[in-house]
């Protein structure tokens, strides 16, 4: 482990040098920093990554894109580490374009030990007796200059991963559970945003499936004039306006600047300006014609069978049991919607398990034989359960 300051790089030249440096490298640890708290898009603010004799913390505002970087985690020969990926991996997708190709999750890896305490403050102090200090934890890393405080905190989120990487894949390999990692780190590889229809993150908030339609459409509003400030100002929705604060909005719907002051959390420094395009934001709401009032998309449905609550219990059943023999917490090895999706494909042998995209190849191994024999059991002579 680098045992000097990590080199905070933040020119095109540094960075290149640095990286060159690198070839031949086998293992990197990685983690970047965003500011989603403080930011109206989040993107990547700081990239720190550590190896076995380097550490640096890079700063991509003034050079842009680290190329070099981009071709060492796309290497399929580099292994990169990271802990709780999803995020980072989102993040990179997002800003650069980057798919990183050969994934270590110490927190995925954590879990799948029944290791319950894995945030990486956790399992430093467990493996190491390493404490991690937190006090730059909502920090705002989209500020310049940052100060060698931030640096150094920023640093000890990778300057440990290796080494962390380490313990876990002995303890995997022990367990019998290397191979259930390496699936999960394979089908997490590919993370990324999906676009989603424009207009559509009103009905996303939580508390909007207790609003009916009228209430709906001055959310709709509401949520594009906050987001409309949020945007120009590049801050983070919530310190525009709460998400709480806008459904209490299109409940009551206030006519008045007196009223909509009035409504709890409404900010009590919001311009006139502002506070009157908010009123006519509710006004457009009123406005909407009854058949054009926004609804929520119908989910999927499935003919759910009378008994299809009991047969999913089996399965939790069998589940569970298995779980305490693993020491696994019961979500990690096998969540509901995935046997809810085993119960509607009623298998007959665990082959036809292996045909479920829900399911991994070690969840069918683990849990496959004792699911259908579950179900088999649980139906009658002419159930479509009962193996042929």
């Amino acid at each position: 482990m680098p045992a000097q300051a990590p080199h905070y790089l933040d020119t095109v030249e540094t960075v290149d040098t640095f990286l060159a440096g690198l070839n031949g490298v086998r293992a990197i640890a990685l983690d970047t920093e965003g500011a989603s708290f403080h930011r109206f898009v989040d993107r990547i603010y700081l990239l720190q990554l550590s190896t076995a004799d380097h550490e640096a913390v890079i700063d991509p505002l003034p050079i842009g894109t680290p190329t070099r970087l981009g071709v060492l985690l796309e290497d399929p020969q580099v292994e990169v580490v990271l802990h709780d990926a999803d995020y980072d991996l989102r993040l990179l997708r997002q800003d650069y374009g980057w798919r990183v190709t050969h994934l270590f999750d110490t927190r995925v890896a954590a879990q799948l030990l029944g290791i319950r305490a894995f945030g990486l403050a956790a399992l430093l102090e467990q493996f190491f007796g390493i404490k991690l200090d937190k006090k730059h934890q909502r920090a705002d890393w989209s500020m310049r200059p940052l100060t060698a405080d931030m640096l150094d905190y920023a640093a000890h989120d990778t300057r440990h991963l290796l080494g962390l990487r380490d313990r876990l894949h002995d303890e995997l390999v022990q367990k019998g559970r290397w191979s259930w990692a390496q699936e999960e780190f394979t089908r997490a590889e590919g993370t990324r945003w999906e676009p989603e229809a424009p207009d559509t993150s009103f009905l996303r908030l939580k508390g909007a499936r207790d609003l009916n339609r009228r209430e709906l459409a001055r959310l709709r509003e509401l949520v594009r004039w906050r987001d409309g400030i949020a945007a120009e100002l590049d801050r983070a929705t919530f310190r525009v306006a709460g998400n709480e604060v806008l459904l209490d909005l299109a409940r009551q719907a206030p006519a008045t600047r007196d009223a909509l002051f009035a409504v709890k959390g409404f900010p009590r420094g919001m311009s006139e300006s502002r506070a009157q395009e908010a009123l006519q934001s509710i006004v457009r709401g009123n406005a909407v014609p009854d058949a054009e009032l926004p609804r929520f998309p119908k989910a999927t449905r499935w003919d759910r069978e009378p008994d299809f609550d009991e047969r999913v219990a089996r399965l939790k059943t069998v589940r569970d049991a298995a779980a305490t023999d693993l020491n696994l917490d019961p979500g990690v090895l096998c969540s509901r919607d995935r046997m809810e999706a085993v119960v509607r494909r009623k298998p007959r042998h665990v082959d036809d398990l292996a045909e479920l995209p829900e399911l991994r190849r070690w969840q069918v191994e683990v849990l496959g034989p004792a699911f259908v024999k579950a179900l088999a059991s649980y139906a009658g002579d002419d159930s479509p359960y009962k193996p042929g």
